[in-house]
């Protein structure tokens, strides 16, 4: 079963949450995480999202930017990006660029699903 860690370009902790909830009301075009803005409204997780993850065959770890430097010592790393844990290995499962090219959740949810079956 492979292992993923979905990596938001944000820091974790309630002022960084409320400070990106008004990014993404005031300024949508100009938020920096692509990952965030596809799975999740303002305030939760979209509707979709949840179940879809439930399906995956996939064991799933989700963490934020400075959570990912505390958790595995990595800090030079564009973001938002879906990583493959091997072992103790980290690499790159879908890129920023992939993520970012995504206009759409659904867009987002093929893309897991297609590669999950490689």
């Amino acid at each position: 079963m492979k292992h993923l860690v979905f990596v938001y370009n944000a820091d974790s902790g309630l002022f960084n949450t409320m400070a990106d909830i008004a990014h993404k009301i005031i300024s949508p075009s100009t938020y920096s995480c692509q990952l965030c803005a596809l799975t999740h409204s303002y305030f939760t997780a979209r509707k979709e999202w949840t179940p879809f993850l439930d399906e995956l065959d996939a064991e799933l770890e989700f963490l934020h930017r400075d959570e990912l430097q505390k958790k595995y010592g990595i800090k030079e790393i564009t973001l938002p990006v879906i990583l493959l844990k091997n072992d103790a290995q980290l690499s790159t499962w879908i890129s920023t660029k992939e993520i970012n090219d995504c206009q759409s959740i659904d867009t987002l949810k093929l893309m897991i699903s297609e590669k999950l079956k490689d």
